[in-house]
């Protein structure tokens, strides 16, 4: 065998080796249910007594509950506190399937029934506020209040139109070029990117390393290319969704976000007074990374009223 071909082999099962490797995205016990049709992955902290807590992370390229670790981290001890992993992510399966709002949701309120079982503030990042609020209307029972970290839904722009998307999705599925376009926005200098507009500063370089070897296991692409078709948006999700929930304490902390904004999140605030929001500004989407004591001041004020 030539020094070339052993030099190629020995890349090759150096890249599968990465992407079969996963740590803990906290330190915590790590568990699994059958929920939405997979099997999905979920920490929990249940050393302390009280109502529970359940994170719920973003949708892109490259999510986990490490994205939510701040807050994990702070609250294991004082209260129940579990962190769920979205199909398609994380240490959950990754099917080749399609992936929808509506699946979302069944996964949120599964997870709530079968491993939670008592009313819980649930608490969402980015896109997944929309399915969290879905699982709210769905089982009002199971959620005790709501806090949406800059929520989608809140812009006056329009989405594409659900044909669009279709069509999008169609494109992106096609295994090379799906796959292709997958290995470009999950590629480190890509993370790096991404991540550093969403930071006020430099992000954490423990973030990157782990959104990066999440992004790299199998089947990490499929999700993703669902979510850049944007059928996991809720169109009209104000009207849809968030204006619906009418009874819930719903908290929502949003200042500046380089990907979506919240025009008219203060009109809707105003309408609707079971809601309420803070900025805590300066930050960039991610105020429990950047500003975690202002954060967790706020989560607190609002949990204790809720």
């Amino acid at each position: 065998m030539s020094n070339a071909v052993q030099s190629s082999t020995a890349a090759d099962v150096q890249h599968v080796a990465q992407r079969a490797t996963l740590g803990d995205a906290v330190d915590a016990q790590r568990g699994t249910l059958q929920a939405a049709g997979s099997r999905l992955a979920y920490y929990a902290d249940t050393t302390a007594t009280g109502r529970p807590l359940v994170l719920i992370h973003s949708i892109n390229a490259a999510p986990s509950s490490y994205e939510l670790r701040p807050l994990f981290e702070h609250y294991r001890g004082k209260r129940p506190v579990y962190s769920l992993e979205l199909p398609g992510f994380g240490h959950s399966q990754r099917p080749a399937r399609r992936y929808t709002p509506e699946l979302f949701a069944t996964a949120i309120n599964e997870f709530l029934e079968q491993v939670v079982d008592a009313p819980a503030d649930l608490l969402a990042l980015s896109l997944s506020s929309e399915f969290a609020a879905r699982a709210a209307l769905t089982a009002p029972a199971r959620v005790a209040s709501l806090t949406l970290i800059s929520p989608t839904g809140f812009t006056e722009r329009d989405l594409p139109s659900e044909r669009t998307g279709q069509v999008l999705r169609r494109v992106l599925t096609l295994p090379l070029l799906g796959r292709a376009l997958y290995a470009l926005v999950a590629s480190r200098p890509s993370i790096r990117h991404y991540l550093g507009r969403s930071f006020t500063a430099t992000p954490p370089q423990a973030l990157i390393d782990y959104a990066y070897a999440t992004s790299h296991q199998p089947g990490a692409h499929h999700a993703p290319l669902h979510f850049l078709s944007t059928l996991l948006f809720t169109r009209k999700a104000r009207e849809r969704l968030y204006g619906r929930l009418t009874d819930l304490p719903v908290l929502v902390i949003a200042d500046r976000d380089p990907y979506i904004d919240f025009a008219a999140l203060p009109g809707f605030i105003a309408d609707h007074p079971n809601w309420r929001s803070e900025a805590l500004a300066p930050h960039l989407g991610l105020p429990h990374w950047e500003r975690p004591e202002a954060t967790i001041a706020a989560l607190d004020a609002f949990w204790a009223s809720a």
